[in-house]
């Protein structure tokens, strides 16, 4: 089962978010709970400083039906669970509940433990240790305070002499108040938390869970649908995601990965038509070449021997149309053996130049006029300088072919580029439809119908390959066209397959 990368988001900061309220509830709560014992403790510590006082004088007089009394009132009053006053020996002499009076205290239990820790009693018991919280099975949990009855000189100096002057403690003035009350408030803190946290984590979740859906869910989700198509082969697909983060980035590098793909597909297809189409030429050329010969040859005998003029003209024709197959042969031948390359450090101007100086009769003649504008300091190229001169002059025909009878302009351009140089020949004549420019480079493809062979830019798409180059072409109808040729320079020049073969 796959978990998408938001769930497992929503399920880590579902976690975290849980935590944190958690212990920040549990210190919320827990300051609450000690906030709300620490006021029971005041009042507690109050009301027993308040029974003390008010019992004084009828304790010190022996006025038991008067302690009765004011215990038995405060014993009442809503919230106090028990008012007990114990002597030395933990024996409760006062109550408000009379059944209590004249029984024995637990010494071990944690209400009277304080007290009696070490089998006697506690002499000076620190305020901090005078409360507890305790709970009887069956009943809420119970707040006790004890205040110990210290012996004083109006105590032993009374007539009645009861208690002794090295007697310490006299006894204790213990109060219970019930927790019931803070006990529920804890519970309804702790519901609220809890919906509150259930609440706030549910938020927070679908919050960021929109947030991460459309700011990366979607765009993701769109990238792993263009890398499944182009997986498939479709390397037309473009992610679009418009944005200045890492996404569009990414985005933006994944269509530019398609675009090179595309083109070195386009590559690799051009590359098997020619080696597929160079060995069907090669076998045919090879299969037909003498035949033709044997045409050529005694047709052109025939040709000096004939008489009738009629059959002069036809055996014209025959030796004319002979020789073009022948010259089709040849080109084929020349397609087919498609030298390796002997590279070594050319001069580009030197190029152009030459194939200049190869072609300036036929351009005067058709009336095409060549502007060069050849950048200063060109790196020199790896390069194989016929097999240049090759390029360059069948890019010269083709655009003096363009420009047709009436002559124009060609331009042969070179500059510097990032890594190479640039070689860019253009025309302003007819210019080559949309839907041939795919298929211009193809062998046997040309638009000057019986006139061309269709191997010329094939040938030219080989060598420029051969060198770690690439070719393009950009053309309007009536306007003209233009090939731009991008060639490595000597540091950057990658070796041809051949030579790795």
């Amino acid at each position: 089962m796959v978990t998408g990368i938001s769930s497992r988001l929503i399920l880590v900061i579902a976690a975290v978010s849980i935590a944190t309220i958690g212990i920040f509830s549990y210190l919320l709560t827990d300051a609450q709970h000690r906030a709300l014992l620490s006021q029971v403790e005041h009042n507690a510590h109050q009301i027993s400083e308040t029974i003390k006082s008010s019992t004084y004088h009828d304790m010190l007089l022996n006025r038991r039906e008067g302690l009765h009394r004011m215990i038995d009132t405060f014993g009442k009053q809503e919230g106090i669970g028990q008012v007990r006053i114990f002597n030395k020996e933990g024996a409760i002499i006062y109550a408000a509940e009379g059944a209590d009076i004249g029984t024995m205290v637990d010494k071990q239990a944690e209400a009277c433990y304080a007290c009696h820790a070490a089998d006697r009693p506690i002499e000076r018991l620190p305020v901090d240790e005078r409360s507890r919280v305790f709970q009887v099975e069956g009943a809420p949990r119970q707040y006790g305070i004890i205040n110990p009855i210290y012996n004083e000189p109006s105590c032993w100096q009374a007539s009645c002499h009861v208690h002794t002057e090295d007697q310490t403690v006299l006894g204790v003035l213990d109060i219970t108040m019930s927790l019931a009350d803070v006990d529920r408030q804890l519970l309804s803190s702790w519901i609220k938390v809890a919906l509150f946290a259930a609440t706030a984590v549910l938020a927070l979740s679908l919050i960021i869970w929109w947030f991460f859906e459309n700011l990366v869910g979607k765009p993701v989700s769109r990238l792993v649908t263009a890398t499944q198509r182009v997986a498939g082969g479709d390397l037309t697909c473009k992610v679009d995601v418009k944005r200045r983060d890492e996404l569009g980035r990414l985005a933006d590098s994944f269509n530019d990965m398609t675009g090179k793909l595309r083109e070195q597909h386009q590559q690799l297809i051009q590359s098997d038509k020619l080696a597929s189409l160079g060995r069907l030429a090669a076998g045919v050329a090879h299969e037909i070449n003498n035949p033709l010969t044997g045409v050529l040859t005694y047709s052109s005998f025939l040709l000096k021997r004939a008489e009738d003029a009629e059959t002069r003209e036809d055996l014209e024709i025959i030796v004319r149309e002979t020789k073009r197959c022948r010259q089709i042969v040849k080109n084929l031948l020349d397609f087919a053996r498609q030298a390796r390359p002997n590279k070594s450090d050319v001069d580009l101007d030197g190029v152009i130049r030459r194939a200049l100086e190869i072609l300036r009769n036929r351009l005067t003649l058709e009336g095409v006029s060549v502007d060069v504008d050849v950048a200063r300091d060109l790196p020199s190229i790896k390069a194989d300088r016929d097999q240049l001169v090759q390029v360059l002059v069948n890019l010269i025909v083709n655009a003096a072919d363009a420009l047709g009878k009436t002559g124009g302009t060609i331009t042969i351009r070179s500059a510097k580029a990032a890594g190479g140089v640039v070689l860019e020949v253009a025309d302003n004549g007819c210019g080559i439809n949309s839907e041939n420019l795919n298929k211009i480079f193809d062998p046997f493809f040309s638009t000057k119908g019986h006139e061309g062979t269709g191997l010329g830019l094939a040938v030219v798409w080989g060598i420029v390959n051969e060198h770690g180059g690439a070719i393009e072409v950009a053309s309007n109808t009536g306007r003209g066209t233009v090939f731009t040729i991008r060639l490595p320079d000597s540091a950057a020049a990658p070796p041809s397959a051949r030579e790795c073969a």
